[in-house]
């Protein structure tokens, strides 16, 4: 099996020969790789070339690769029945687990953090009776038409769409803001103090790379919308569990919680929840409709009681966080010493190489990024066996599966491939 030989199968196939945009390599350059395993902290490719793998499937390997004892309950479960349409046991037990470590009072299992976000956008609205959500600029939520919106020509308008066949009156519907600006949320509810049904945010922000949400912007967060009778929506895909075993805690005073990733054991997963008399009004209980044929499929329901039951020793977490600590260090030596104009934002076992000066605070600084750069740096690093996300606005995610060996020679590849760059080795 050959690696271009998929790569030509694919691209027969799937637009842009992927099933998900950022796979294709199109902001990196190069081809993707074809992967067919993973173990641990590494993935194997068609040709049976090993990387040391940062990608982790965009988040919910914490635990990394074929964990044991998350592949012998996949396997024990699927012996009995893949999907039945039906309440299963597991599906109560892991929602009375996630409740429990979040503060939930009650929650819902969908398919992807994209349908999690999305019905509880459904369920602000309904609760509040008004139509328009904000977001901010560069976090991510989903593929939903409401959330493919741009900013428009001022801080306190409404959105564009950013995508092609969303109706520019869904996009209307929401606000894009700036995000960590305090004044422009204060502006937006000055301006239509009675119109916002929810803002919706990231709790650590992960999709413009990783950045940081500022003390006085995640007051404000719980504060402005409430005093307006709007909801706050905590978008805890990535960092629910990831982060500490819960919820991140960033956003405490949140009306709902959107999760995925990393409560599914690297299966299709998501969930939302929140307050009993919010979540008392989707179907059958109420009148926001929500379904899905696979929600809650028991293989998934397992994936995730197993990956919780080794979460729950914290044990993950302190190594996870000291293997990224360290990666962390290494990278600003070899920045340092490369003379490359980068900086370094980390955030538990998440972090991000951003090629600008200073760790950017809102989506317009880090699209000042230097991607040219970080195209040839992902490229020499995937010739020393590095797999890092393939693009600069995307987290890397370090695993408790990955060893000081492993880190340590991320870091060294990282030295030689910067170190070549001052060199002019690259462009």
């Amino acid at each position: 099996m050959h690696n271009e030989a998929i790569r030509e199968a694919a691209r027969a196939l799937f637009p842009g020969g992927v099933n998900s945009p950022v796979r294709s390599f199109r902001s990196v350059g190069g081809s993707p790789v074809p992967i067919v395993r993973g173990q641990a902290g590494h993935v194997f490719d068609a040709e049976g070339e090993r990387y040391i793998d940062l990608q982790g499937a965009f988040g919910p390997l914490l635990l990394g690769h074929a964990h044991p004892a998350v592949v012998e309950v996949i396997q024990q479960t699927a012996a009995n029945g893949t999907a039945f349409g039906a309440l299963t046991p597991a599906e109560a037990e892991l929602g009375q687990r996630i409740a429990a470590a979040c503060g939930l009072e009650r929650l819902r299992f969908v398919n992807s953090g994209t349908e999690a976000t999305m019905t509880a956008i459904r369920l602000a609205r309904a609760a509040t009776g008004r139509d328009i959500v904000v977001k901010f600029d560069g976090n991510y939520h989903g593929h939903s038409d409401g959330l493919l919106v741009k900013a428009g020509s001022g801080v306190a308008t409404l959105g564009l769409s950013d995508s092609a066949g969303v109706p520019a009156a869904i996009a209307g519907l929401t606000a894009v803001l700036p995000y960590n600006d305090v004044p422009a949320l204060e502006a937006w509810f000055a301006a239509h103090p009675g119109d916002t049904a929810a803002v919706i945010v990231e709790s650590v922000a992960g999709n413009m790379g990783l950045v940081e949400p500022e003390p006085r912007f995640l007051a404000a967060l719980q504060e402005v919308p409430r005093a307006h009778g709007a909801l706050l929506i905590a978008d805890e895909v990535i960092t629910g569990f990831r982060l500490r075993y819960g919820l991140s805690g960033v956003l405490p005073d949140a009306d709902l919680f959107c999760l995925g990733k990393i409560i599914g054991g690297g299966l299709p997963v998501g969930a939302f929840g929140g307050r009993a008399d919010l979540m008392s009004l989707i179907a059958p209980e109420g009148p926001v409709y929500q379904a899905g044929t696979l929600s809650g499929n028991p293989l998934v329901m397992a994936a995730g009681i197993a990956t919780l039951d080794v979460l729950a020793t914290g044990e993950p977490y302190r190594r996870a966080e000291k293997l990224a600590a360290h990666l962390e260090n290494g990278l600003r030596a070899a920045s340092k010493r490369g003379e490359t104009s980068a900086s370094v934002v980390r955030r538990g076992s998440m972090l991000t190489l951003f090629f600008r000066p200073e760790p950017p605070r809102d989506y317009a600084e880090a699209r000042e990024s230097d991607t040219t750069a970080f195209g040839d740096f992902h490229r020499g690093m995937l010739e020393h066996g590095v797999l890092l996300p393939p693009s600069q606005f995307e987290t890397w995610f370090v695993s408790a599966a990955h060893t000081e060996d492993d880190i340590d020679h991320v870091v060294q590849a990282a030295h030689q491939v910067l170190r070549e760059a001052g060199a002019g080795g690259w462009r």
